[in-house]
């Protein structure tokens, strides 16, 4: 009999002294990360607490990390870890309850602000400048013309433009030399000798 309560009584110590050193184990993860997220490194809080609620499903891991993520600025998973807190915690009372929402709010007003912070500027053309209005009719000044005018190669003015030859003086000029030329030609060939007649020649001696 003896003997069996020596067996029973070492078995219960087999098995009670890995659940003790698991207990002494977890305190010591928990203190450790209760100790980064004072010291504000909640990234290594965060891995401590993940771990543990992944090896005890405890729902107060849940809070513990979504406090991380919501000192990280990460929302979305803070959100969600708050309302994976909220579904599993059943003995909440309502001011536990009330302090979680107003987390959950909070999140929240961060994404919307984190949205309007990574919204791209508008895009497309700016808007076209008006045309400059066009002046009333009439009151536009002719363009002023600039340089010497229009002079031929021998360096008299060439006012109507085109060769010489296609002018009227010069077809004037030419006519009037033909006709000199006639009348002098008509002038030279005329008979000057002694008129013949009825009474003979005549001696005008």
């Amino acid at each position: 009999m003896r003997a069996l309560t020596v067996s029973i009584l070492v078995m219960a110590l087999a098995l009670a002294l890995p659940v003790a050193a698991r207990a002494a184990g977890d305190e010591g993860a928990e203190l450790k990360a209760r100790t980064h997220f004072a010291a504000g490194e909640y990234q290594e809080a965060l891995e401590i607490y993940a771990r543990l609620y992944a090896e005890t499903l405890h729902p107060t891991y849940l809070r513990n990390i979504a406090r991380c993520h919501q000192n990280l600025g990460n929302a979305d998973k803070a959100i969600s870890s708050f309302r994976e807190y909220l579904r599993k915690a059943h003995d909440l009372t309502p001011d536990q309850r009330k302090e979680i929402e107003g987390y959950i709010a909070e999140m929240e007003q961060l994404k919307r602000t984190q949205a309007g912070a990574k919204a791209p500027p508008p895009t497309g053309p700016p808007p076209a400048a008006a045309p400059p209005a066009a002046p009333p009719p009439g009151d536009s000044a002719a363009p002023v013309l600039v340089g010497p005018p229009t002079v031929t190669a021998s360096g008299t003015r060439d006012e109507g433009g085109g060769p010489f030859y296609t002018r009227v003086w010069f077809w004037a000029v030419v006519a009037g030399v033909v006709a000199a030329g006639a009348v002098t030609a008509f002038l030279l060939t005329r008979d000057n000798g002694p008129t013949a007649g009825n009474l003979g020649a005549l001696d005008l001696r």
